[in-house]
């Protein structure tokens, strides 16, 4: 396992009300998603709201029918579920891995919100030599016991980095030295005409609106999956695969 990372084999776990999820914060404890009441706001609220932008946690807001669902303490507007995991900072993942002598090769999600894609993706990836997927803090798939599930326990494994903004991120990682690629059905150039050898990482968008227009302004090249037949695109997690699996090819020749 990853030194920098934790998982357990206990449930999902909630807590509520704001002094419990402040508290939780402040003593370093992983946060994977806040809930808070639709338009309630009172001071305690506030305070956690500033400590959840603060931390860089994903939040959202819901219907007060929603939290009454999840818990059913008093749970004061606002309900957090614990991070079976605790994150990889992106930079020290990759700094370490070009010490280690060896090319990075990193997994980018963009707003891809299915927790069994996310969970099918880290499996694949750390069979395919992935040193760590990242995924943004909002607009992605928790990492819930269904994606540590599907995931078959690569999740406990594989290093994931959480990220507040993805294009500053994907800036990072080509300062860095990594071939930025883009894939998506659109692109021009095909997968296998790529070389993979090089330090790369691989940005694949969402199950609805692929990879946002500013990310894919930021790479360096647009790469493809040939394929025939009336349906116009893979399913993000199997595209994931054989990407990953070409990568593989490529370094083991």
């Amino acid at each position: 396992m990853n030194p920098s990372q934790k998982t357990s084999n206990t449930p999902l776990r909630f807590i509520f009300g704001c002094r419990a999820i402040i508290e939780t914060i402040r003593a370093g404890q992983t946060i994977d998603k806040v809930f808070f009441q639709n338009k309630l706001k009172t001071a305690r609220v506030k305070e956690l709201y500033d400590l959840v932008r603060q931390h860089e946690i994903p939040f959202s807001y819901v219907p007060i029918e929603k939290l009454v669902r999840i818990v059913r303490g008093n749970h004061q507007g606002v309900v957090a579920i614990l991070s079976p995991i605790v994150f990889t900072p992106l930079d020290a993942l990759v700094q370490a891995t070009f010490e280690k002598g060896k090319a990075p090769l990193i997994v980018v999600l963009d707003g891809v919100t299915d927790v069994h894609n996310v969970g099918a993706i880290a499996r694949t990836a750390l069979s395919m030599g992935v040193d760590a997927l990242v995924l943004p803090t909002q607009g992605s798939a928790a990492l819930t016991g269904a994606t540590m599930k599907t995931s078959a326990g690569a999740l406990a494994t594989l290093p994931i980095c959480r990220v507040a903004d993805l294009g500053k991120a994907l800036r990072y990682l080509q300062a860095s030295g990594l071939t930025l690629l883009a894939c998506h059905a659109q692109a021009a150039q095909v997968v296998y005409k790529v070389d993979l050898t090089l330090p790369t990482a691989l940005l694949l968008g969402g199950e609805g609106s692929g990879i946002a227009a500013k990310h894919l302004s930021v790479a360096t090249q647009h790469i493809c999956i040939p394929m025939q037949g009336p349906i116009a695109s893979f399913n993000v997690s199997v595209a994931a695969g054989i990407m990953l699996y070409e990568v593989f090819r490529q370094r083991l020749a």
